[in-house]
């Protein structure tokens, strides 16, 4: 069971992996200079939003896959118990 249970995390993970890389990546930096609303330089907030268009997503699809290992690690752990 021990096995196939790290078999499923494997190629969980392996599924997992492209979808998280992109949020990884960053972009380049814009080049100095410029309108501050395009993102060239200046004070304000790149785009006009507030945040300057941050992502929101890197860190939230790290926090569900982190919760959906730990609840299939707990449903495990039951499991067993419940075996024995």
């Amino acid at each position: 069971m021990k096995k196939s249970f790290k078999k499923l995390f494997i190629i969980l993970f392996l599924i997992a992996s492209p979808l998280v890389i992109n949020n990884v990546l960053a972009d380049d930096p814009p080049a100095p200079g410029g309108s501050p609303t395009l993102g060239g330089g200046g004070a304000g907030p790149v785009g006009g939003q507030p945040g300057g268009n941050s992502p929101i997503d890197g860190g939230l699809s790290i926090l569900i896959a982190l919760g959906v290992a730990y609840g299939s690690k707990k449903a495990y752990s039951l499991r067993k118990v419940q075996e024995s």
